[in-house]
């Protein structure tokens, strides 16, 4: 009999993002098998050389990705976990027959069902500009023109990356608790999620983590 697990491909930029992925699967679709492709040198790209020379190498890592296959069982999904990275993504999108799913694109359709004032918070300054215009964007055919508001957890990335999770999630509450009232508040790096629990406690916010909206929607395409 032939195996219909899905197979999803998991592209990541950041090492942080694995965890919280891999999390969301366990919790959210344990079924599914996933495997995981690497390359932690595109943040430092994006803020050295722009978005537009890192095109054509999202183009390559999509397509590897949903050429790689066991036995007869190709990629049935490719989910990227980098969200600074939009316009690049877009292109992976237009280009491969098989859905590919942007890391923010799941949470934004949730957050504009949850409400007009909208949060939008990562820890990687240079994300916000591309993800609130993807929000925008994703508003604007919708017919809803939101109010977001936006902010960076300075320091929470760099406590992660050096080992220090309770500072960066400390740091994240913190940031959070500084916010407007707010309907909704969209945690918009996969590296995030890990402190929504905090946040929650502290702000008593409704909180969108980014993994789980992803591993949701998938599950919905891959099963429809």
């Amino acid at each position: 009999m032939a195996d219909t697990t899905p197979r999803i491909a998991i592209i990541h930029a950041l090492q942080d993002s694995q965890v919280p992925t891999w999390t969301a699967f366990r919790n959210g679709w344990p079924e599914a098998k996933i495997f995981n492709l690497m390359d932690d040198s595109l943040p430092r790209d994006l803020l050295v050389d722009g978005m537009e020379p890192l095109k054509e190498r999202f183009l390559r890592l999509g397509r590897y990705a949903a050429d790689s296959h066991a036995g007869s069982h190709r990629t049935d999904a490719i989910l990227f976990s980098c969200s600074a990275f939009g316009p690049a993504l877009q292109a992976v999108q237009a280009a491969l027959p098989i859905p590919v799913l942007r890391p923010n694109e799941a949470a934004f359709e949730e957050a504009l069902q949850a409400g007009q004032r909208i949060g939008l918070m990562t820890s990687f300054g240079p994300a916000i500009p591309p993800l609130k215009a993807e929000m925008k964007e994703m508003a604007r055919a919708q017919g809803r023109n939101p109010e977001i508001v936006t902010a960076v957890a300075e320091g929470a990335l760099e406590a992660l990356q050096a080992g220090r999770p309770e500072e960066h999630d400390r740091i994240a509450a913190e940031t959070a608790s500084r916010l407007p009232a707010l309907d909704v508040l969209v945690l918009g790096q996969f590296s995030l999620a890990r402190a929504a629990t905090g946040i929650k406690a502290r702000t008593g916010l409704h909180v969108i983590t980014t993994p789980d909206s992803a591993v949701r929607k998938l599950r919905r395409v891959l099963n429809s």
